[in-house]
């Protein structure tokens, strides 16, 4: 049985002004969610007050990335800590990568970590896109279209184990036989990326889409192509309410926010980000994967992101910014 959804609103909300802007959803009855990624600390009691802050700042979640990198912590041992110290914030992934975990054994750590979190968990998942990770500890880099593979059979199982089944597969990429989910929970489940097949398998199998707005991975293994113009993502919004189907009412709609800052100006703002990023300001500073602006300027831009594509649930990076802004919006209920 799936689990009642913790973020449907009474209302929109008295903080968004009516829009103009063209629409490609009707009226979202759903309340903003944040949500704070998070990579490591020095020390166990560091780790432990970025969870207590987040909370006290009035975060939805708290999220650990997947990186084989220094300096990032091993995702699930790290968010069960964060869960011991805190009592109301959901804990969760932001993204595992699929290729690094068989999915019957990351379904019982899930299942686990959301026990003992006491039912907090956000399980997000994607198909993987750093190819230097890969190198550096021996895997293999397939194409894309072999990691999406991958990642639907593995999400395909997962769903299968936490909605109670005995799930027996002969796949492509893995093989089950008999097998049952222990413990016996159902974790919430994001799939997160932006091509069109990631977008429809979320759609069709997850509770939360997550879009990324990057495209084609870039050579250092950790940038992107932009997909930001408003065009494209109206696009791929459309990918998956199409596929969603029946289910489109359920489903909530993420964007990852890769910068935000409270500013009187938001040109100047926007100006050293694009330059980093190979972007055009102008479109950077219409996306919702950018947050510039005062206070007041960056609800309104949630509001048009909602609007406009559905988004209603944010992951920033950013505590203290993105707290200024979550005051503001429960100020206004």
């Amino acid at each position: 049985m799936a689990r009642a959804n913790p973020w449907v609103a009474a209302g929109l909300g008295a903080a968004c002004s009516k829009t103009e802007l063209p629409t490609l959803v009707e009226v979202v009855d759903r309340a903003f969610r944040f949500g704070l990624q998070v990579m490591s600390a020095p020390s166990r009691e560091s780790w432990r007050n970025q969870a207590r802050r987040a909370e006290d700042l009035g975060f939805d979640t708290i999220l650990v990335p997947d990186h084989v990198v220094d300096g990032l912590f091993s995702p699930m041992v790290a968010l069960c800590g964060m869960a011991d110290v805190t009592s109301s914030i959901r804990v969760g992934t932001f993204v595992l990568n699929n290729d690094f975990r068989h999915p019957a054994l990351l379904a019982r750590e899930a299942a686990t970590a959301d026990l003992l979190a006491g039912g907090r968990l956000e399980l997000g998942l994607g198909a993987g896109h750093a190819a230097p990770e890969y190198a550096e500890i021996g895997l293999d880099f397939d194409r894309g279209a072999v990691r999406v593979e991958r990642l639907e059979e593995s999400v395909g199982i997962l769903r299968r184990l936490f909605d109670g089944e005995a799930v027996t597969v002969e796949g492509k990429h893995y093989q089950l036989q008999e097998h049952r989910l222990y413990p016996p929970v159902r974790p919430t489940l994001l799939v997160g990326g932006n091509g069109n097949r990631v977008l429809r398998l979320g759609a069709k199998q997850a509770d939360i889409v997550g879009l990324t707005g990057l495209g084609r991975t870039r050579p250092d293994g950790q940038r992107h192509e932009m997909e930001w113009e408003a065009k494209q993502i109206d696009a791929k919004v459309s990918v998956v309410r199409q596929a969603a189907g029946s289910r489109l009412d359920e489903l909530e709609l993420n964007a990852l926010v890769q910068y935000i800052e409270v500013t009187d100006n938001r040109r100047a703002a926007v100006e050293p980000v694009a330059a980093y990023a190979g972007g055009d300001p102008d479109v950077m500073l219409t996306a919702p994967y950018l947050l510039l602006g005062t206070v007041d300027e960056i609800v309104e831009q949630l509001c048009r992101a909602r609007d406009r594509w559905g988004f209603t649930y944010f992951v920033t990076r950013s505590a203290e910014r993105t707290g200024h802004v979550i005051a503001a919006i429960h100020s206004e209920r």
